[in-house]
């Protein structure tokens, strides 16, 4: 089950990581399908749905359900009818509920960090992303004094790579994601296509 180690408040996204311009580095065409996996406070959610100027879809998936509230309710409140709440606990098989191949990008951001079962999450990335199709990976690389994970609970750039090599999912660039976050655009591996 996903567990929250972060030092700020899950209502409220993480410092130093701008969704607005991280959107801007991952390639968003008008009508695509795209999921946020641990949407949390629905800061890419939102910025997506802005982006997508109301075509395609956007799936905010997290397992607290208030957090999913209260991202239907902005949503609706702005005028966004391409965002679709989705309560899942991602650790588990098949639990976004969305048919396989089926989407254009997964974004996993500020997640990894705070789950156990790293390799279900990316599992169900792949599962659900369309062969031409990308997972965008944003997570810490490093605990920072009094923000992100704790030490322990980081995950680097290198260990999110290998868990994505293990599940069908190769580099296909980088960017910058922010003053202390990495930014991973991975495709899939020619072997699992």
């Amino acid at each position: 089950m996903q567990q929250t180690t972060q030092r700020h408040s899950p209502s409220q996204p993480a410092r130093f990581a701008h969704p607005k311009r991280n959107i801007a580095a991952i390639g968003l065409q008008q009508g695509m399908r795209v999921v946020d996996f641990g949407a949390g406070s629905g800061a890419y959610v939102l910025a997506i749905a802005e982006r997508l100027q109301g075509s395609g879809t956007v799936y905010a998936v997290d397992i607290q359900r208030e957090l999913l509230r209260r991202i239907h309710n902005e949503a609706a409140r702005r005028g966004f009818r391409n965002v679709e709440v989705i309560w899942a606990d991602l650790e588990m098989g098949r639990a976004s509920k969305l048919a396989g191949a089926s989407v254009d990008l997964v974004l996993i951001s500020n997640l990894l960090f705070q789950v156990q079962g790293k390799g279900p999450v990316l599992r169900e990335a792949r599962r659900i992303l369309k062969s031409s199709g990308h997972v965008v990976v944003i997570d810490w690389y490093d605990s920072f004094k009094g923000m992100g994970p704790i030490r322990e609970d980081v995950v680097t750039k290198d260990a999110a790579l290998a868990l994505a090599r293990k599940e069908g999912l190769e580099l296909l660039r980088e960017f910058e994601a922010g003053a202390h976050h990495y930014g991973l655009i991975l495709q899939p591996t020619m072997s699992s296509v």
